[in-house]
């Protein structure tokens, strides 16, 4: 059903011992949390304690519902609990990948995203599929390998790792996405799974949606909105992702002010234009920008921005690649640019 994985299978198994405490460490989002949750369940027994960290915080309510409802033991990384371990693994992510995760000396890096060749993954174990949709996968092949079957709370994790990072297979995933999905549709807990999947909104951000309809301009079959400075760039990728269910929207942007930042969230249907290829063409000199064909993110520093006014910039590249015309003016109202 899975590939056999005996010779990968045992270089890992090596490096479990009764005498090692081991922190898997993270970059928290459904699928990680589902890496890391397999994990564990693979050490379990075979060292002396095991237990999972994250880089960042989790604000996501998808990610907070996961965590909530599945009772997963997570902490946040800090040098005094990474003090008391002395192994560390990583999954869904690549040591460069942040600069904390580079101080760390990984003895496991298990992970679906490309690797950069000027900047190899160094570490007893490596697995690193990039071919595969989803990181879940690969740990789900991992299980299989070793005759583990998935309680109902790591299945519906696995599952829903898959689910989100394969955009329920809308976008690019591979064969063994397939299947291992489809294994773990048996076991996964579908109650938890609907909490879970159903939990994309708080409370506090229903204020952002009013903002962004008042502040929206539609440019044809896109739109683009500034949402001025934001405590949290989450809420940008929510509302760029909401605008992408509106009929007759094929692209949109949604830019904001985080700290010293100007973030732009990107999203498309795929089909007109590559949003990764734009993102990089459009922002790519100016700081950090890329993505894929459908959804891409730029962070810029404001100080590259000169005297020029974070919407401004935004609405002058638009316009150099034809994206709006050239006539277009952003002082005027909503109603006369529609």
């Amino acid at each position: 059903y899975f590939r056999r994985m005996t010779n990968k299978l045992d270089q890992l198994l090596k490096l479990l011992t009764k005498k090692d405490r081991w922190l898997i460490i993270f970059i928290a989002d459904p699928d990680a949390l589902a890496s890391a949750m397999a994990l564990k369940r693979i050490m379990a027994r075979r060292v002396e304690t095991v237990s999972l960290a994250m880089v960042n915080e989790v604000t996501r309510p998808d990610n907070m519902a996961m965590i909530r409802y599945l009772q997963l033991p997570v902490r946040k990384l800090s040098p005094p609990l990474a003090a008391q371990y002395d192994k560390y693994a990583l999954v869904d992510s690549q040591p460069h990948h942040h600069p904390i995760l580079e101080k760390y000396p990984f003895s496991i890096v298990i992970d679906h995203h490309p690797q950069d060749r000027n900047r190899p993954v160094q570490a007893p174990f490596t697995e690193i599929q990039p071919k595969y949709g989803a990181n879940s996968s690969l740990m789900m092949e991992l299980i299989f390998n070793m005759n583990l079957r998935p309680g109902k709370h790591l299945a519906t994790a696995l599952l829903y790792g898959i689910k989100t990072d394969t955009h329920s297979f809308e976008q690019s995933f591979h064969d063994v996405d397939i299947r291992a999905f489809r294994y773990l549709s048996k076991l996964a807990d579908h109650l938890i799974l609907r909490k879970i999947v159903r939990s994309e909104y708080r409370v506090e951000w229903l204020q952002y949606f009013s903002q962004a309809f008042k502040k929206m301009r539609l440019l044809g079959d896109g739109l683009t909105v500034f949402m001025g400075e934001m405590d949290s760039t989450d809420i940008l990728v929510i509302l760029a992702d909401f605008f992408q269910r509106v009929h007759d929207i094929s692209w949109d942007l949604v830019s904001g002010i985080s700290g010293n930042h100007l973030v732009i969230i990107f999203r498309g249907d795929g089909i007109k234009v590559d949003m990764g290829d734009l993102a990089n063409k459009l922002f790519g000199s100016y700081g950090k920008a890329g993505g894929r064909q459908s959804m891409a993110r730029a962070e810029i520093p404001l100080d590259a921005l000169g005297e020029e006014h974070p919407q401004q910039f935004i609405w002058e590249r638009l316009q150099s690649c034809k994206m709006i015309p050239k006539s277009y003016n952003p002082t005027k109202s909503k109603s006369t640019q529609t």
